[in-house]
């Protein structure tokens, strides 16, 4: 993987589409280059997902990719992992904002993902290497994804999930 950087709020880099937020990060920390002409896309999910909702995550993705968007969703296991992988097999380009600091992949049977993101659109996290992982980190990641976002698709998820989250946040 690259060199991850620390980008503050105003800096050159800092990602444009997180001042839409109510209370934007003070500081990023990316990986790769984060930019895109076309639109960028999320698709969220269950991690818990069954076939046919990874295949239409997947399927989605890809040909969301092809039309030239962007994918981006969170790394987590089922649907996330689905669409990032839709989208890369497919050429196209795909993020991920982490609940966790750049230096954790979490999860670690991620770690192959996480290096092929790094090298597509990017990783992004805006927790400082070292940092500590919690509940509400990962809440916190799902307001990045929604303010990241042209669209949020979720791909299935039960009534109180991260990906309705994700929706809410969209709103």
């Amino acid at each position: 993987m690259g060199t991850p950087r620390e980008v503050a709020r105003g800096d050159e880099g800092y990602p444009e589409r997180l001042e839409s937020l109510a209370r934007p990060p003070r500081h990023v920390y990316l990986e790769g280059p984060w930019t895109h002409d076309g639109p960028f896309v999320a698709i969220v999910g269950s991690r818990h997902a069954d076939g046919d909702g990874l295949d239409i995550a997947r399927s989605l993705a890809a040909e969301l990719a092809r039309e030239g968007a962007a994918v981006i969703s969170g790394l987590a296991l089922g649907i996330d992992a689905a669409a990032h992988e839709g989208a890369l097999d497919a050429g196209g380009k795909s993020g991920a904002v982490l609940g966790t600091p750049l230096d954790r992949v979490h999860p670690r049977r991620h770690a192959t993902l996480q290096r092929r993101l790094a090298a597509s659109l990017g990783i992004l996290s805006e927790l400082a290497p070292g940092t500590a992982a919690t509940k509400g980190t990962f809440v916190s990641r799902n307001r990045l994804v929604a303010a990241l976002a042209d669209v949020v698709i979720v791909v299935q998820g039960r009534a109180k999930s991260g990906a309705l989250l994700t929706a809410d946040f969209a709103l």
